[in-house]
């Protein structure tokens, strides 16, 4: 089956095609181009856009659930978050797991493996945790937080049969580099964060091999003029791609359009959405934490420490946008930018010919008005 969608503003690889359309057949791009010389495809399904503006499909490589649901939850749960965000342009998704027993990030990591397999909209799994700085732990159970060892890693690694993603770590703990170089090996990303780390300690962890910032300006030391910390190691070193978290809480947005311009191509705009995300203000938990969210912020009951957010990709996107950053750099940092990030560039973060025919269609305000997964609508 064919499908075209004609007659949008098309934002892709960092450029604006107006006028433009692109054509699905079986589950992947077939063909762009502009005006109407999509008709000799003669396809089975024709799409008005109506001057909407057509992106690839949302890539969120953090985020721990929504709709009330949360990804440490076995297989409904994940359903029932994956539907809320898929919603809101997220196509394809790495499942975050908050600190957890190491015998329940296994089998946790195990049953994100199995629904993998089947799911290929699940990316696979992001451990945050549990190799963090007891001082910057945010929303993670101090009692279960330890230093890396190399038969931890290996089990962790193990119990994911090849989908553990990405892994949060403070590389200052003993034993950290060597784990960064342990994960690297066995092709996971590895994120500095929830880390007390020095700018130098970061370097060192960006020369073992780590490549991504968990949710930058976040747990962990900020910017100061004698001591610039693992933000500014970031920002400088080009092999880095910094996580932002673009809710207007987490990250005030002349920062977010700070970090944009410190660090082009290199931001992956991600939710580290929890279960709030898409749901109704009240009580809830995260990772055995007790969360009250109000007015759309989660902070945990203890300590009042953010807990995760209650953002999707879409309100990213637009407040991106309204911070100042240009439109093809935003939508970059949903799609491109974190494919890239993960491994997975090649098949996904683009409307380019052979890629995964995932797209979303907005409106003027950047509403999403559908959502393709596979060439089907969602």
């Amino acid at each position: 089956m064919t499908t075209v969608i004609h007659s949008v503003r098309l934002v892709d690889a960092g450029a604006v095609t107006d006028g433009a359309w692109i054509a699905f057949a079986d589950g992947v791009i077939e063909a762009t181009g502009t005006g109407d010389d999509w008709r000799p495809l003669i396809p089975d399904d024709v799409v008005d856009g109506g001057g909407g503006t057509l992106t690839p499909g949302f890539i969120d490589i953090h985020g721990h659930g929504g709709g009330g649901a949360a990804f440490d939850d076995g297989a409904a749960a994940i359903a029932t978050a994956r539907a809320l965000h898929r919603a809101h342009g997220t196509t394809r998704a790495v499942l975050s797991l908050v600190t957890a027993s190491i015998d329940d990030l296994a089998a946790r990591a195990g049953a994100i493996a199995d629904l993998a397999a089947t799911d290929a909209t699940i990316l696979g799994s992001h451990l945050e945790g549990p190799f963090l700085d007891i001082g910057h732990k945010g929303a993670h159970t101090p009692s279960l937080l330890r230093p890396p060892d190399r038969a931890t890693v290996a089990r962790l690694v193990d119990a994911g049969r090849g989908t553990v993603r990405q892994v949060t770590l403070a590389p200052e703990l003993p034993g950290g580099l060597a784990a960064v170089e342990q994960f690297v090996a066995a092709g996971v990303a590895v994120a500095v964060g929830h880390t007390n780390a020095t700018e130098d300690e970061a370097f060192a962890a960006f020369d073992a091999g780590a490549t991504i910032l968990t949710h930058a300006f976040n747990a962990m030391p900020g910017i100061h003029h004698r001591e610039p910390g693992p933000v500014v190691a970031a920002l400088r070193d080009e092999r880095v791609t910094l996580e932002v978290i673009a809710d207007g809480v987490h990250v005030h947005p002349h920062v977010v359009a700070l970090a944009f311009a410190q660090a082009p191509g290199r931001i992956a705009l991600i939710t580290d959405a929890m279960a709030a995300a898409g749901a109704a203000d009240g009580h809830y938990e995260l990772g055995g934490l007790a969360v009250t969210v109000r007015g759309g912020t989660a902070r945990l009951d203890i300590g009042g420490a953010i807990a995760g957010s209650t953002l999707t990709q879409d309100a990213a996107l637009r407040l991106a946008v309204a911070s100042g950053v240009p439109l093809t750099c935003a939508v970059d940092a949903l799609t491109r930018v974190p494919a890239r990030t993960i491994g997975v560039g090649g098949r996904f973060g683009s409307l380019q010919p052979g890629f995964a025919a995932d797209a979303v269609l907005l409106d003027d305000g950047l509403t999403v008005r559908a959502v393709w997964v596979d060439g089907i609508l969602a």
